[in-house]
C-alpha cells in the first residue's frame, strides 16, 4: 500500500514553488553576494536571543503589553482548562559555544540550524476599526497609532532574503520618509542573514532592530508572525513615548512587505 501525505509548511520550506529551491539556498545565495561570514551569522543570533530575552524580564512585562498571560488552555470542547500558558513554549537558550559548533545545513555553508528559524503553532488577533471605534476599544485614549506607507516587493528568484530591502524603499517613499527618520525596525527574520543584509543595505544599525523578540527566535507560526511583529513595534514605541517605526519581512515566492507606521502620544 502506498500512502501520500504534505506538509504545507515543511513542503514549502523544502522547495519554494516560484524559485525551485529551499529555502535555505535563498540564505546561503544571500550570504555569498553580500560577503557574509558564518560568524557574524552567529553573532546576530546571540544579540537577538539578548534581546528577546528582554521581553521576559519582570515577569514578562513587555509581553504583558499585548499577551493576556497566563493563558487558559481548554480541552477541546472548552469545559475545562488543562493548562496554563505563562509565556511563549519550546523556545530554549542558544549556549554560545553549541552554537558555534554547528555544522552548516549545506556543506560549505553559512547558515545552520540554530541561525533560522523554524516553525511553530502560534496566533495573534487585530482588530480593524474606525478611528472613533478604536478610541471606544482603547485602553488610554492618549495613545494614536497611524499607517504612513506600505511597500510590496519581487526579488529575483532565489534571493527572497533580500526582498525586503526594495520593499522598505517602496514603503519610505510612500510615507515621505527616509531610514533615518525610522526609530524602530522590526522585521519577520527566517534566517539571520535577512537582517545583515538589510543593514548593509539601508544602513539601519543592527543593534537597533528587533528589539524583544523576533521570528528568529520566537519561531514562525506563519501569518501570526508579521501580526505578532507589528504588534511589538507599536508597543515598543508607545513605551518609548511615540514615534516612527518600520516592519518587513520576506516571503516565499521572493517576496517582501514593509510598512511605515507612527505612533504618537498626547502626553509627550
Amino acid at each position: 500500500m502506498i500512502y501520500e501525505s504534505e506538509n504545507w509548511v515543511l513542503d514549502n520550506f523544502a522547495r519554494d514553488p516560484f524559485a525551485g529551491v529551499a529555502m535555505v539556498d535563498t540564505a546561503e545565495n544571500i550570504a555569498r553576494r553580500f560577503g557574509i561570514q558564518r560568524g557574524e551569522l552567529d553573532d546576530l543570533v546571540l544579540m537577538r536571543t539578548a534581546q528577546y530575552g528582554a521581553a521576559l524580564a519582570d515577569d514578562h512585562a513587555f509581553q504583558r503589553r499585548y499577551m493576556d498571560l497566563p493563558f487558559a488552555v481548554p480541552d477541546p470542547r472548552f469545559r475545562k482548562t488543562i493548562a496554563a500558558l505563562e509565556g511563549d513554549q519550546g523556545i530554549h537558550p542558544n549556549d554560545e559555544a553549541k552554537l558555534r559548533a554547528l555544522a552548516p545545513v549545506r556543506e560549505g555553508g553559512t547558515s545552520t540550524y540554530g541561525g533560522q528559524t523554524h516553525p511553530a503553532d502560534g496566533n495573534a488577533t487585530a482588530i480593524v476599526a474606525s478611528r472613533h471605534r478604536a478610541r471606544d476599544l482603547s485602553r488610554d485614549l492618549a495613545i494614536e497609532i497611524a499607517i504612513l506607507g506600505f511597500g510590496l516587493a519581487r526579488v529575483e528568484p532565489a534571493y527572497m532574503p533580500m526582498a525586503p530591502i526594495p520593499a522598505t524603499a517602496r514603503a519610505l517613499s510612500a510615507a515621505g520618509l527616509a531610514i533615518a527618520d525610522i526609530s524602530a525596525v522590526k522585521s519577520h527574520n527566517p534566517f539571520a542573514v535577512n537582517n545583515i543584509a538589510f543593514a548593509h543595505e539601508t544602513g539601519f544599525p543592527l543593534a537597533k532592530m528587533n528589539n524583544f523578540g523576533c521570528s528568529l527566535i520566537w519561531d514562525h507560526p506563519q501569518a501570526p508572525t508579521g501580526m505578532r511583529a507589528v504588534i511589538e513595534l507599536i508597543e515598543e514605541l508607545a513605551q518609548r513615548g511615540g514615534g516612527r517605526g518600520l516592519f518587513q519581512g520576506c516571503a516565499a515566492g521572493d517576496t517582501a512587505m514593509a510598512v511605515v507606521m507612527e505612533v504618537s502620544d498626547e502626553r509627550g
